[in-house]
């Protein structure tokens, strides 16, 4: 009975880990936070890049901005 249980409430760990990882390379969704536009800016920095808003991109979107060359 207790390996059952045990068995279950790891299975359902792994569930809501599984869940909480579903957004992919956008870590809020989409949406354009200081956290999120830093660590893009940083992603860009490291490739030499500069983070900047797409021609007609929604600012409040990650996917409105892009990493350009200098």
């Amino acid at each position: 009975m207790r390996m059952a249980a045990i068995s279950f409430l790891g299975l359902g760990l792994l569930l809501a880990a599984g869940c909480a990882s579903t957004s992919g390379s956008t870590p809020d969704g989409d949406v354009a936070t200081y956290d999120s536009l830093r660590q893009l800016r940083a992603q860009c920095t490291a490739q030499g890049k500069e983070l900047a808003l797409r021609s007609g991109g929604n600012d409040r979107r990650l996917s409105g901005y892009e990493c350009r060359g200098k």
